[in-house]
């Protein structure tokens, strides 16, 4: 946490750090008065009764004063260079015309024990050092979404959305960069590492043995998605821009995937039902879009018939994991 803070600080006055101690147990209140008392003009603690991690940045959207709003993990970090940079752009874009929605950076899987770290770009997918438009997207590259990680979005947009994270559930971040994207106009990229995502620890939520065990909470978030997805007052927003909607249900069809593979991984009877019943709630809710993802390459991989078909799907999401080193 300490490393998370101090990676912060270098930002200076321009940076309004919001610390949300959300009911912690250990020495999260303490650390994070000792900073409020050291740089009271840069850092504010919020101490609250868990309600977890969304809990945490409902909280945090909620008190920001500040033009734009990134979320920052404990255990993560933000990289000093690319952190300063970022922020001269941030200054030089907050009064421009038109304003300015949303800017993207890389980020970096940095994993415990790897000394080669992989890093998500997008410089072939959006335009670099300028302002655009969907209309300018092109086309996301599989496991090149767009992640906490990688996003600052203008904190009035957050708000205006209307966007609400879900309490005591993990895996809320998938809602954070999914409901706001239709009211995104402005965008844009710097190619820069900015953000350190720390994982490989044994009790991380993105562990897969972790994951397995709050697939409930992963099957929660997917069914949420699915309804905003699927709701006909979004509709209009999200048909506005072809790559806007082509890149949502990329966005869906993986996390739906996701879910899926996290059943077919735990392999019991339950877990297998859970699935099954993930694919009825998505057919209850449109079935045009049920039929578009059960037919898909990913939705038939996951339907493989029988013991031998969901041994293939759990060594394709190895092979993949391994590749990608999401966790």
């Amino acid at each position: 946490m300490a490393k998370c803070i101090d990676s912060l600080l270098v930002g200076g006055e321009d940076v309004e750090i919001i610390i949300v101690d959300d009911g912690s147990k250990d020495r999260t209140a303490e650390i994070a008065d000792r900073y409020q008392v050291l740089h009271p003009n840069l850092v504010r603690v919020i101490h609250k009764e868990n309600g977890g991690h969304g809990s945490a940045v409902n909280t945090g959207i909620e008190n920001a004063t500040g033009v734009f709003f990134k979320v920052v993990d404990s255990d993560d970090r933000l990289k000093q260079s690319a952190y300063l940079k970022v922020l001269d752009k941030l200054r030089e874009l907050s009064g421009a015309s038109p304003q300015l929605d949303m800017l993207l950076c890389n980020y970096v899987y940095d994993k415990e024990g790897e000394k080669k770290h992989k890093v998500i770009h997008y410089r072939s997918t959006l335009p670099t050092d300028k302002m655009f438009t969907w209309e300018d997207v092109g086309h996301f590259r599989k496991g090149h979404y767009i992640l906490m990680h990688s996003v600052i979005f203008r904190t009035k947009l957050l708000r205006e959305c209307g966007v609400r994270l879900p309490e005591h559930c993990f895996y809320v971040d998938n809602i954070y960069v999914f409901e706001p994207l239709p009211y995104v106009r402005n965008m844009y990229y710097m190619d820069l590492n900015l953000y350190y995502y720390y994982i490989g620890r044994v009790d991380q939520s993105v562990n897969q043995k972790v994951m397995i065990s709050r697939i409930d909470q992963q099957l929660r978030v997917n069914k949420l998605m699915i309804d905003y997805y699927t709701d006909k007052e979004n509709q209009p927003k999200i048909n506005a821009h072809p790559q806007l909607r082509k890149y949502m249900y990329n966005y869906l069809e993986i996390i739906t995937t996701i879910s899926c593979v996290l059943a077919i991984l735990a392999n019991t009877p339950e877990d297998l039902k859970k699935k099954d019943d993930l694919w009825k709630y998505l057919r209850s809710k449109d079935y045009f879009l049920y039929l578009r993802l059960r037919n898909g390459i990913f939705g038939l991989g996951v339907n493989l018939p029988g013991r031998g078909g969901r041994a293939l799907t759990a060594g394709g999401y190895k092979i993949v994991r391994h590749f990608f080193q999401f966790n």
